[in-house]
Order: structure tokens, then sequence, then C-alpha cells
């Protein structure tokens, strides 16, 4: 007598670890395409006046939404979506990045390398844990948010400076979660998604990483210099 065999089930770990490894190439491959658009919009936006940077945010989130809904009835659509938003996302942000890089280039190369860093480790360690991190995620989410509101309408000393090591702390979780989804995820058609949710994590960490670096430069600019007397 002869027992049926399915060679699926006899081997689920190795076509799961076959779908993560294609989906986390084909995931990291856009995400560095978008990062690559989002140098050239901040680049080609670099002497624009700040107030279009309103109309290319506006522009840019209506690209993100369009995307949850296009990912379910066009690749190519969404591929498209995801390569705009992060083109839009850069011209966007042109003024600010202009602005450190008139003021202090330095910055803006040591807040890029301190992100590469703090991606490289955080995804690598959400990536090889096992734990559920979809409830710290949301739990540090809204923790931001709620400081933030609170920051709008308090002036709290030190309160940027607070508000940025919060935001590095919440994206920790964040990058994390957002690795181990590439981990856990076997569907390839969600790539896309996955990237704009890294390359967002990657940008916010920049941002308050330069943040960072901005106030300590102002605080070495503005604190008093004691002089020796002879």
């Amino acid at each position: 007598m002869t027992q049926g065999y399915d060679t699926d089930q006899a081997f689920p770990r190795l076509g799961a670890r076959t779908d993560t490894r294609t989906l986390f190439g084909q995931t990291m491959g856009l995400v560095a395409v978008t990062a690559a658009l989002f140098t050239l919009g901040a680049y080609l936006a670099r002497d624009l006046s700040g107030g279009w940077s309103v109309v290319f945010w506006i522009a840019s989130l209506g690209c993100l939404l369009a995307m949850n809904v296009s990912v379910r009835q066009s690749e190519q659509l969404t591929l498209g979506l995801l390569f705009g938003f992060g083109l839009l996302v850069g011209l966007a942000t042109a003024p600010t990045i202009a602005y450190y890089a008139n003021v202090s280039p330095e910055a803006v190369w040591e807040a890029g390398g301190a992100t590469a860093l703090f991606v490289a480790g955080f995804g690598a360690a959400g990536y090889a844990t096992r734990r559920d991190l979809s409830a710290l995620a949301r739990v540090l989410w809204w923790a931001l948010i709620a400081v933030g509101v609170v920051l709008v309408f308090v002036s709290i000393p030190g309160g940027s400076v607070a508000y940025a090591l919060l935001g590095l702390v919440t994206f920790a979780g964040l990058v994390m979660y957002d690795f181990q989804r590439l981990r856990v995820t076997n569907e390839i058609d969600s790539a896309p998604l996955l990237a704009a949710s890294i390359f967002l994590d990657i940008l916010n960490v920049f941002q308050f990483f330069l943040s960072l670096r901005s106030e300590s430069q102002l605080t070495a600019q503005t604190a008093p210099r004691t002089t020796r007397r002879t």
C-alpha cells in the first residue's frame, strides 16, 4: 500500500524561504530606485521656493493613497505611483535639504550616514526576531503623534530635541516591524507597498538625525564662551 506524497506540504519551509527571498530582493530594489528618484527630485528643486513644498507634499500623498487601490488592479500603475511618490517627496523636501546643504553640508552627510547605519542595524534585528512587533509599532506610532500634538500647543525647553529622540525610538520599532513583514509576507504583489513604507521610515529617520545635528550646532554657536583672564 502506497501513500500519496504532496511535495508542497513536505517542503513548506523551502517554498516560503524562496518567496521571502524574492520579496526581500524585489522590495529593497524598489526602495533603492525610490530613494534615487527622491535624490533626483531634491536636486532638481533645490532652487525652488518653499511654497512649492506644500503642492508637492499633497501630490505625493495622493500617490501614496492611490497605491493602496492600484495594488489590487495594476502592477505597472502601482510601480509608477511608487516612483512618482519618491520623486515628489524629493521635490517637496528640496528646500529644506538645500538650506542645510548651504549652511552646514557636513550635517547632511552625517545624517545620511547615521540613517544608513540605523536602518541596517534595526532592520536586521527586525528581520531576525520571531516576536510579533505589530502591537509595539502601533504603541510607538501613537506616542509619537501624541507628543507632536502636545508640542504644537505647549512650548517645552528642548522640546524639539526630545521629539527627535522620541522619533528615532519610534522609527527604530517601525523599521524592525517593516523588515519583519518582509520575512513573514509571501505575497510578491505587496512589494511596492512595503517599499513605500520602508522608504518613509528611512526618510523620517534622516530628518530626525538632521534635526538633532542642526540643534547641536545651534547650541554650540549660542553657548557662552569663557575667556581666561591673565
